[in-house]
């Protein structure tokens, strides 16, 4: 859900503390990129096929980097492959409702596991958050084709749900994060997180629960007064763009009307301590649902001053790695259409930039998901950053989005 409007309080956020008047106070030093590559215009209507980009995953190729796949969610649309020069080459839809009145599939959330075992073989796999069936979805990616295949049980588990009728509610898995067999889901709606752990039966793939955490929906303020995000009546702060750090045994979740959380990920999927990075510009400010626009209209008037600097929604989140343990964590600010940037040890911040129009693609905007590699690849010598994007041009007159490819080095980070 968006704002309408609202003032922004640009606080820089260290280790979950506020820390007002530091270099950060004005957001830090943005740089602009531009994106080299663009996938092909999904369009989110009849004719294009009910297709809504959201979500990136990168495929690095074991052996031939040439054919490194970008893995992208197109919700309804399913889930749709592409090459390095942003060529699709294939498309898997989502499965279809199990009876007429149910809901069909609708992928939100993608990421990719590798070597797990298989049929008595290391393979990579691609795991997806069905959101329409609240189930996980496996696909098996083979490297001599590069293609994925279905590879998910028949009976498949619900994640949050109990039975059919819940699943129509809509109140699904929704944000995804791997981390080796290990899957993290965030539900649709909710503020509960789970985990879950893949596991191999007769050549498919099926998945076991775990654990389940969940964040808080309500917050105390300085004052002693509390505060809780607006939102539509019956929903809570729910949590979509997640990265583990495996290194660091850590889950970045962000709680989108909230901030970014920091939570200890043990290795038997076991969730551990919390705390928050940092929080939205919108923390703490009240707000009042308008049920004709579906939106909320915040009250600026009453802001106590305790936000941070990512304008909300919390999104997309991805880590580009240089050494063990060390490198950068990269979130989405979605209101203001800029990713900001954070030591990936300490989370201190660093710096913030946005993508924008070039000669070749247009900017991001409102950007849901990104994905980071520091592999070298053909054209990409230093790594690839993949990112969503809300807002696609030229868009026909039609809600049109897709994904960009930005080089690292554009972003002169070492």
């Amino acid at each position: 859900m968006r704002w309408r409007s609202g003032l922004v309080v640009l606080l820089a956020v260290v280790g979950g503390g506020v820390v007002p008047g530091s270099a950060f106070a004005s957001g830090g030093r943005q740089r602009d990129a531009v994106a080299r590559v663009e996938t092909p215009a999904l369009f989110d209507d009849a004719d294009g096929g009910d297709a809504d980009a959201d979500d990136p995953a990168i495929w690095v190729h074991p052996w031939d980097r040439t054919r490194t796949r970008i893995i992208g969610t197109a919700k309804n649309g399913g889930l749709r492959v592409y090459d390095l020069g942003g060529r699709e080459v294939q498309a898997i839809a989502a499965p279809a409702a199990p009876g007429p009145e149910d809901e069909a599939g609708r992928f939100n959330n993608v990421d990719v596991v590798s070597g797990f075992r298989l049929a008595g073989r290391r393979t990579d796999l691609a795991v997806v958050t069905d959101r329409g069936r609240d189930q996980l979805r496996v696909y098996r990616i083979d490297p001599a084709t590069a293609l994925l295949t279905d590879v998910t049980v028949a009976d498949a588990p619900l994640l949050f749900s109990d039975d059919q009728d819940e699943v129509n509610e809509q109140a699904t898995g929704y944000g995804l994060a791997m981390r080796g067999d290990l899957a993290v889901v965030s539900r649709r709606h909710a503020t509960r997180l789970g985990t879950w752990r893949l596991v191999e039966r007769h050549g498919r793939v099926t998945y076991r629960e775990v654990d389940t955490l969940d964040l808080p929906g309500t917050f105390t303020l300085r004052d002693g007064g509390s505060w809780a995000p607006c939102a539509e009546p019956g929903e809570d702060p729910q949590v979509e763009g997640m990265i583990v750090d495996a290194e660091n045994g850590v889950l970045y979740a962000g709680q989108e009307d909230v901030g970014l959380w920091r939570i200890g990920l043990g290795r038997d999927g076991r969730f551990g301590r919390k705390s928050i990075v940092e929080r939205t510009a919108e923390f703490g400010v009240p707000g009042t649902y308008d049920p004709e626009t579906e939106e909320c209209v915040p009250d600026t008037a009453n802001d106590p001053g305790e936000g941070g600097r990512i304008r909300a929604d919390v999104e997309g989140a991805a880590i580009y790695p240089t050494a063990r343990g060390e490198g950068y964590l990269l979130v989405s600010s979605q209101g203001d259409s800029t990713f900001y940037v954070y030591d990936r040890r300490t989370n201190r911040p660093l710096s913030r930039f946005a993508v924008v129009d070039g000669p070749r693609t247009d900017g991001v905007q409102h950007s849901d998901g990104a994905a980071a590699t520091s592999v070298p690849l053909p054209g990409y010598p230093r790594g690839l950053l993949v990112l969503h994007d809300g807002e696609n041009t030229p868009d026909e007159g039609r809600v049109s989005t897709n994904f960009k490819y930005v080089d690292w080095r554009r972003l002169n980070y070492r």
